[in-house]
Order: C-alpha cells, then sequence, then structure tokens
C-alpha cells in the first residue's frame, strides 16, 4: 500500500484524534482548576503554638492529592506572599493534623499569618498569637451564653468620642477596643481603650476618637477579647460617621420575633462573567437587602450594587444576580447582602469566577 493510500484510510482517525484532543484541550481552558470546588470550602485551625519556633494545624475539608504551599506573613497579610515554609500534599484529604516552623524573619511577631494554597486553586487561611498556649488554651466560654455579641453607635462628638450600646455580650470578659479606617472592621486599629463586660448584656461605653482618624468621614470600630486559639475570641464590629448626631443615633433594628441565629447563603451555581444564583439561609423576615459585589477579600463592602433582596417569610430562597462589567475576567468575587439599617443585618460569601453548578 504507498503513502497515498495510506494517509487516506487513516484519514477518518486522524481527524477523530484532533477533535477529541482540542475538545480535550477546550475543557481544560474553560474549567480550569476552580471548578473544583465543592459546595464547601477548606479551612484550618490553629491548635498549638511555641513562642517563635512551632504552630500546629488542623485542617477541615481538604481535597486530596494535593500539594499544598505554606507560607507565613505579617498579621493581615492572610499569608499571601508570605515567607515560605513548605509543602505538604494532602493525602486523603479531610482533617489531618499538621505542624510548621515559624521562619526567622517573624520570630518576635505578635501575631502572625498563616495560609496553605494549592497550584489546583484551593486555598485557606488564619492567624495566630506567637506565644506558647500549650494545646487547650482557655475557651472563651460563658455558661449559659448562647449567640454573638454586638454593638450599636449610640452618639458621636466629632473628631472627639463615640458612645456605643452593646447587646448580648458574655459576662466576665475583657474587650480590647480598637478604631481604624473605614472597611478594616477594626482589625489591626488603634487602641483606643477596654470595656469589661461585667455582668454582660447590655452596656454604654464612650471612647475617644484617636488624632490618627480625627478628621476621617467615617470610622470603623472593634471590641475583641484576647483569647488564643483554638479558641476563637468573641468579638463585635461596627463603623460611624464622624459627625455629631446628638445623644439618639440611629437605634439598632429590633430582630424579628422569634428570630435568632445569623443570616447566611452559598453560592450554588456561576455563569462565567454572566451571573451568580445564591440559596439563602435563616434570613430574618421582612427585611430588604441590598446585593452588591466586589474584588476578592472585600466582603463585598463597598461594592457595585447588582439587586436587591426582599426576605419576605423568611424562607429560603434561591436568587440569581448578575455579575457587573467592573468585575468581569476577575478569578475570584466577593458577594455581599445587607439591609439599610444603622447596625444591618448582613451575610457574605464569594465564588470562583468559572462556570460551574454545585448545589
Amino acid at each position: 500500500m504507498n503513502n497515498s493510500a495510506l494517509k487516506q484510510k487513516l484519514a477518518p482517525f486522524l481527524r477523530f484524534r484532533t477533535v477529541a484532543i482540542l475538545l480535550v484541550v477546550m475543557l481544560v481552558l474553560l474549567v480550569g482548576p476552580g471548578i473544583a470546588v465543592s459546595s464547601t470550602i477548606p479551612t484550618i485551625a490553629i491548635t498549638s503554638v511555641v513562642a517563635d519556633q512551632t504552630v500546629s494545624i488542623q485542617t477541615y475539608n481538604y481535597p486530596a492529592n494535593q500539594n499544598f504551599v505554606v507560607t507565613m506573613g505579617p498579621m493581615g497579610s492572610q499569608g499571601i506572599d508570605g515567607y515560605y515554609v513548605t509543602t505538604i500534599n494532602s493525602g486523603n484529604g479531610g482533617s489531618f493534623p499538621a505542624t510548621f516552623a515559624i521562619p526567622d524573619p517573624l520570630k518576635g511577631s505578635y501575631q502572625i499569618a498563616i495560609r496553605l494554597q494549592s497550584a489546583q486553586g484551593f486555598f485557606s487561611f488564619n492567624w495566630f498569637y506567637n506565644n506558647t498556649a500549650g494545646t487547650g488554651g482557655q475557651p472563651p466560654t460563658t455558661p449559659g451564653y448562647v449567640g454573638i455579641p454586638t454593638f450599636a453607635i449610640s452618639a458621636v462628638t466629632t473628631d472627639t468620642d463615640v458612645t456605643i450600646t452593646t447587646n448580648n455580650f458574655p459576662a466576665g470578659q475583657k474587650f480590647i477596643v480598637t478604631m481604624g479606617p473605614m472597611g478594616t472592621r477594626g482589625i489591626n486599629g488603634i487602641v483606643v481603650g477596654e470595656l469589661n463586660s461585667g455582668a454582660g448584656g447590655t452596656l454604654t461605653a464612650t471612647f475617644p476618637i484617636p488624632p490618627a482618624l480625627q478628621g476621617s468621614y467615617q470610622i470603623a470600630i472593634r471590641a475583641q477579647t484576647e483569647h488564643t486559639f483554638p479558641y476563637n475570641p468573641y468579638y463585635a464590629y461596627n463603623w460611624f460617621y464622624n459627625n455629631t448626631t446628638g445623644t439618639g443615633g440611629i437605634p439598632v433594628p429590633p430582630p424579628p420575633s422569634g428570630y435568632t441565629g445569623i443570616p447566611t447563603f452559598k453560592v450554588c451555581e456561576v455563569a462565567k462573567d454572566g451571573t451568580a444564583t445564591i440559596v439563602t439561609n435563616n434570613f430574618p423576615p421582612g427585611q430588604v437587602f441590598t446585593v452588591t459585589m466586589g474584588p476578592m477579600y472585600t466582603a463585598g463592602i463597598n461594592g457595585i450594587v447588582v439587586g436587591t433582596i426582599d426576605s419576605g417569610d423568611g424562607s429560603s430562597q434561591r436568587l440569581t444576580f448578575p455579575i457587573p462589567a467592573q468585575l468581569m475576567g476577575s478569578d475570584r468575587i466577593s458577594m455581599r447582602a445587607q439591609t439599610a439599617h444603622a447596625y444591618p443585618f448582613f451575610a457574605y460569601n464569594w465564588f470562583f469566577n468559572n462556570t460551574a453548578v454545585v448545589c
């Protein structure tokens, strides 16, 4: 058989092989690493620290057989572009312990951020106090305490002080109060005082506005205990306009009768650069939420408005919102739903901007 006849005989097979290869390449390009995301997210908890030496973690919901690069960095960095520590393999995935050395440049730091990230786009991060706390720590629990602490802004004197009124604060706790620029939630802010919760519940306290923030249009404020991991601290945060509003301010909206817990939503479906579909959970009845999207890590704060949610009777809803033109092409997008009250109900999440259906 000559070459011409052989080529003619093999032509259908070669065309099929070419089409198959193209389909595989297109699938890889379209799917990308982000599509592998499940309806849950890998996380890590800090279980123990030996000051300036090691930190031990416990993973949760980790994907199997992926190499995770471990980095540490300054507090607030989320470990992004941090100091390389090591690379670990997730093995069978799920939950497993690991211990890492604290890199020399971070020894002596008060708080340290840690991050684990794979080439497939999975990641998780946390932070820890760089002090030896053993494996037990002190759990920030108050017998009989349930729910979460919150506080409202009750009065402001421009560039002088702000008064807050707490709600559902746990008893017997010392909260460090910090202020910072708007959008920071007071994290790593300027310490302006302490609040001892005493018997807990409702308290009123006034704190000075630090010179560094005087003249600001809006200011974030935070109250947080100093518990060391593996137990999370109690905390609450809010923000205020830096202008004198008298003694009344804007009161916290009372929660609907019988409503408990916090509103949440999960992102169930994404059309790349098109839409994101969410499913709400435990939304308070009779509320209107404004939905915003923004860059990753913003929690949707000050984001682009993409729609509203009328919570109706509070039942779970499946809703679809457009991805705004300014965020098209983004790898990941933050999403937020928030009421317009001065101390609002809110929920936020994020998603990979890849076409996927996960729930």
